[in-house]
């Protein structure tokens, strides 16, 4: 069964970029070291700001982000750490490589996923997007992980140049026991900001005509089928996760976005000062998140306009979603 995942405030929701730092060069990469950092947070700072959103007396999650997280040598101490101050679910997102042996330096009681970044059901598109050699280490990185008891996740970053794969990733997904499948959209922010000539964005009537089709296919298999909503139907109410969920989006300089569209611009509304959580001067983006307009998304207009059509009088002809808006599919098997 299909259905909207609702925003939320009964839960905190961490994404944790602990460093920057990467080992590919992925085409439609999001991170801005300019407005991020390029530090790699010491162990101690990790575990200080954990307690942070540990402590908000909500359910926490938590997703350990990069760059590629695994590249950190503390991360399994921050796993732990984590473990420790009682997050509801941790995850660990990853391109598969997998360094510093971190399979064998945490177990599945533990992590409650390892999700993997794979952009192509064929060795040609995912390494043409995201560097040579990554596809057969990420195949490599799933079949370890599953070996060794984790439950997986996949995500899969639709573009103009891999969506014609999508009708060859189930037998893939089936074949490697993978728990969870998610569909991105592309953003255009990092290095998709800086080459938006290359139109890596998809259609919305390639979206609407081939995602949600593909993923009730996916979900066939048992696997449970994640998507961004993208485009409102014309009565479904435009909600902003900024004002109606906890979602934290926290960066090596200490930056805290609510709203991961903003990250590209010094509009971060909070920051970590001194292990204490801190509100920005204004304006940020709260100032925006309570702006009505009849394109819906105020940050897609502002960071986005291409995404967008308009009629001659001046009307938008649809709407777009607030990006942390998902519809999911549990696996129907």
């Amino acid at each position: 069964m299909k259905k909207t995942v609702a925003f939320s405030k009964n839960a905190v929701n961490v994404f944790f970029h602990i460093l920057t730092r990467c080992n590919l060069k992925c085409s439609h990469c999001y991170i801005n070291k300019k407005q991020h950092g390029k530090n790699n947070l010491p162990l101690k700072t990790i575990e200080d700001w954990l307690k942070i959103f540990a402590s908000m007396g909500k359910e926490a999650n938590i997703i350990f982000l990069g760059g590629e997280p695994t590249l950190h040598p503390n991360l399994p101490m921050a796993v732990t750490k984590a473990k420790s101050l009682g997050y509801t679910s941790i995850t660990v997102d990853t391109n598969g490589y997998l360094f510093y042996n971190i399979l064998s330096k945490v177990s599945p009681d533990i992590i409650d996923y390892f999700s993997f970044s794979l952009d192509g059901a064929t060795r040609k598109t995912n390494d043409t997007i995201r560097g040579k050699g990554s596809f057969d280490t990420c195949i490599q990185g799933i079949k370890a992980a599953v070996s060794g008891g984790f439950s997986t996740s996949l995500i899969y970053t639709v573009s103009t140049q891999n969506i014609h794969e999508l009708d060859s990733i189930p037998p893939l997904l089936k074949d490697l026991k993978v728990d969870r499948f998610f569909i991105q959209v592309i953003g255009i922010r990092g290095k998709s900001a800086e080459s938006k000539a290359d139109k890596l964005q998809v259609s919305r009537r390639d979206w609407l005509k081939i995602i949600p089709d593909a993923a009730r296919r996916i979900a066939r298999l048992g696997i449970t089928v994640t998507y961004p909503k993208v485009f409102l139907d014309p009565k479904e109410p435009f909600e902003c996760a900024g004002l109606v969920a906890d979602n934290y989006f926290i960066f090596p300089n200490g930056r805290v976005y609510r709203c991961p569209l903003c990250e590209d611009y010094p509009l971060h509304s909070m920051e970590i000062k001194d292990n204490v959580l801190v509100n920005t001067p204004r304006i940020n983006e709260n100032d925006l998140f309570t702006l009505t307009i009849p394109e819906g998304c105020v940050m897609n207009k502002l960071f986005q306009p291409d995404n967008l059509i308009y009629h001659r009088n001046g009307r938008p002809k649809y709407r777009v979603a607030c990006c942390m808006l998902k519809e999911e599919i549990r696996g129907l098997s």
